[in-house]
């Protein structure tokens, strides 16, 4: 067989890795070149062809990897923390010592007392003037303060917690004794003024005259005949009294575990359409 003569242009030609198999190639059979360029752009097709399967083979052994894999080979994004959830706290309005111990003045001592009793949490430690415990209701923490500074001065304790721990007005609920509520009534508002009571009078001037903060008022009703009010309020509780107001006091428990975990309005309509003791005997 005569030996085939390739076109310089032919021979200068540089073809991509596995191409020149199909020329020089054992297991294919020898053919002649065509003349022209459709014989060279026929070889070059198949080149081309060859090429393109090998990137289609290499795009197939990524997809598939498994996607674990894929990502690892990633930049890692974590994705930001939520800002801590603030305190809520709460305030039991009430004069310090035994000698006020039990009287009506101090009902919101008393309310403060039986939600720490009953949520396990400690009132031991005294900062910012006041007896002072912190816990958690739910998953809502909150802090808990008995202002001892005595009754006329409550906001200086009130408004140093405030301050310190940057609580928002509205998770600030102060509790206290109210002679115009009926008694062992509970009554919850959002915001209000101070009614002529001297505790919520210095913890308005405290907080820069802001009333926008919730309270719970507990009601002792008025002093009987002509009996002087100031003597009344630091009167204390008969038996009668006092097993009415601990039914007050549960009633007050589950107002404020309602607001902490479901909101003031559904507190508020749980609160303020109970019945007390005496309506319900």
């Amino acid at each position: 067989m005569k030996s085939v003569a390739f076109p310089a242009k032919i021979a200068n030609l540089s073809f991509p890795s596995g191409c020149s198999s199909l020329f020089f190639s054992p297991a294919l059979p020898c053919r002649k070149l065509t003349k022209g360029t459709r014989g060279v752009g026929g070889l070059m097709s198949q080149c081309l062809s060859s090429s393109s399967q090998s990137l289609s083979s290499l795009s197939n052994s990524f997809s598939s990897q498994p996607e674990s894999e894929l990502l690892q080979a990633l930049p890692s994004s974590k994705p930001k923390s939520p800002p801590p959830q603030l305190p809520w706290l709460i305030v039991g309005l009430g004069n310090p010592g035994k000698k006020y111990q039990g009287t009506r003045h101090n009902v919101g001592f008393e309310m403060v007392d039986a939600l720490a009793n009953a949520e396990g949490i400690s009132m031991n430690t005294v900062n910012f003037k006041a007896l002072f415990g912190k816990g958690v209701i739910g998953n809502i923490p909150i802090m808990m303060a008995k202002p001892q500074t005595f009754m006329n001065l409550s906001g200086e304790s009130v408004g140093q917690i405030v301050s310190f721990y940057k609580i928002p007005l509205k998770q600030v609920l102060v509790v206290y004794d109210d002679l115009d509520l009926p008694f062992g009534k509970l009554r919850l508002l959002p915001k209000g003024g101070h009614g002529g009571h001297n505790g919520m009078r210095s913890i308005i001037d405290r907080l820069k005259g802001s009333r926008d903060f919730p309270r719970l008022r507990i009601g002792i009703g008025r002093p009987p005949g002509k009996m002087d009010t100031a003597n009344f309020v630091l009167r204390q509780f008969n038996r009668q009294e006092q097993e009415e107001l601990d039914y007050t006091f549960q009633t007050g428990i589950e107002a404020i575990r309602i607001l902490l975990l479901e909101g003031i309005n559904k507190s508020a309509t749980f609160v303020n359409t109970r019945k007390s003791m005496e309506q319900l005997s």
